[in-house]
């Protein structure tokens, strides 16, 4: 067995291509993936955030705020995701109020 530890992710193919971050606290951030390193502390470049409505965090509002270069500190990172070969969809779960 060799001596080097594995990581669960391969991030390695999103090097130089667009992600999108999901963090603790709710912020989402896309940008592209410049570096990273086994603590999962990632180097985004024309990272954007997403902001959220303050009335409710859970929703986003539509705004952005442009960030540039940024470092998302690894123990902050819940989820990495492509940008490309994704879209955004209706939550199905999501009652519209039409009962049936």
């Amino acid at each position: 067995m060799s001596g080097r530890k594995e990581t669960v992710l391969d991030l390695a193919k999103f090097v130089d291509k667009g992600v999108q971050v999901k963090l603790t606290g709710g912020r989402q951030v896309t940008g592209t993936l410049k570096g990273y390193d086994q603590l999962l502390n990632l180097v985004l470049d024309e990272a954007v955030e997403f902001e959220r409505e303050q009335d409710d965090p859970l929703k986003l509002s539509g705004k952005t705020r442009q960030l540039g270069l940024i470092v998302c500190r690894g123990t902050a990172v819940m989820l990495v995701s492509p940008t490309d070969g994704t879209d955004e969809i209706a939550n199905p779960f999501q009652s519209d109020g039409a009962g049936a």
